[in-house]
């Protein structure tokens, strides 16, 4: 049913200039009528994850922007506004994933009239009140799972699973992960648990080793401890991890990651080669923490290394629409146990622009994850 829909919705946007200036606002955005295989969704909770604020902040600094009852305006480096040049002048919709009540259903999707969903909208718009999106987008929550438990049903989970995907497709059994006590990390330390994979994680704090320890993790190092370079070649020698997940992509972290393992192969050859290792190794990023150049050694690292860029659609498309299936039930089922999700807080789409609010939600900080409720 289609009837009594409303015209417009609020909607979080942003929009880049060619001069730099990014501006976020509280815009009307029409509310689509669905198609055949469509729904509308009115959305009640919409988590904040770094693939958002990619698109929301466009590496800008809060801190330095300007905030008043027109919205924000804020200022990104001339040269990462022409690498997003692409955007200028457009009003991009912010937030991919999310879930809510489907209030509006085509006649290929009325089985999802009225039923609570969770989704992930690749035209984005999450962060509003309403978004259209198509069958295959959505997935019904499992009785008793409110909308804020399946807020984030496709995008940390399905990433986390996915990652174990393509270490088993590489013929491995074992990972490393960076910022690994993230939401997605902690998920991660518990599908390893359950599928008998071993795996090393990469962490800033040590409350956060605190943190994945009391969930079991074995093998937790902190890159802020003396000791750090020797953990993390211990924790690789101990479990032969040669793939990593790098959620932080810039700086000097995949060289880190990559000398790591390949001193732990060399030292495995039983003699000196000036040419390295033969062991093949790779970093797989799929996260921008550090937006600065990565910098790479690439005699350090042996003879076979590869650096390159991981998402989730990439694993999902090899194993093949049926396990992606296996793998999206698997979350449904375990989202109050290994796939639940916590927030710290939860704001209003006008809060959002808040400048205090905003500077603790880009601060990405363990433990402070924020919720978008478009109805507050």
């Amino acid at each position: 049913m289609t009837a009594n829909l409303p015209a417009a919705g609020l909607q979080l946007q942003s929009t880049l200039e060619a001069d730099g200036t990014l501006r976020l606002g509280l815009g009307k955005a029409p509310v689509v009528q669905p198609g055949p295989d469509q729904v509308v969704v009115r959305v009640q909770a919409a988590p904040i994850n770094p693939s958002d604020l990619m698109t929301m902040l466009a590496s800008a600094d809060p801190a330095q922007g300007q905030f008043d009852a027109a919205g924000v305006a804020l200022q990104v480096a001339a040269e990462e506004a022409q690498r997003r040049a692409g955007r200028f002048g457009q009003l991009l919709a912010i937030g991919l994933g999310g879930s809510g009540t489907v209030i509006a259903a085509g006649k290929d999707a009325e089985h999802l009239d009225g039923k609570a969903v969770a989704f992930l909208a690749m035209a984005r718009g999450s962060f509003g009140q309403y978004v259209t999106a198509s069958i295959a987008e959505c997935a019904s929550l499992p009785d008793g799972v409110s909308v804020t438990e399946g807020a984030d049903v496709f995008c940390n989970p399905m990433t986390a699973l996915s990652m174990a995907e393509q270490v088993r497709l590489e013929g491995q059994n074992a990972l490393i992960h960076t910022a690994a006590a993230s939401n997605l990390g902690q998920m991660l330390v518990k599908i390893c648990q359950e599928d008998g994979l071993e795996l090393v994680n990469v962490v800033r704090r040590q409350e956060q080793v605190d943190l994945l320890k009391s969930l079991g993790a074995e093998h937790v190092c902190n890159s802020s401890a003396p000791s750090f370079q020797d953990d993390l070649r211990q924790a690789i020698a101990a479990t032969g991890a040669t793939i990593a997940f790098d959620a932080i992509g810039g700086g000097d972290s995949v060289a880190t990651l990559h000398r790591a393992m390949e001193d732990v192969a060399a030292s495995r050859l039983g003699f000196y080669s000036p040419y390295g290792s033969f062991e093949p190794k790779q970093v797989c990023i799929y996260g921008h923490l550090d937006t600065s150049p990565m910098v790479l050694h690439n005699d350090e690292y042996g003879m076979d290394w590869i650096v390159r860029h991981w998402a989730m659609p990439q694993t999902l498309g090899r194993v093949g629409p049926e396990r992606a299936a296996e793998l999206q039930r698997r979350v449904l089922g375990g989202l109050k146990t290994t796939f639940a999700s916590s927030f710290g807080h939860e704001i209003s789409l006008v809060q959002a622009l808040d400048r205090d609010v905003m500077l603790a939600y880009a601060r990405q900080s363990t433990g402070e994850k924020y919720l978008i409720n478009p109805t507050l």
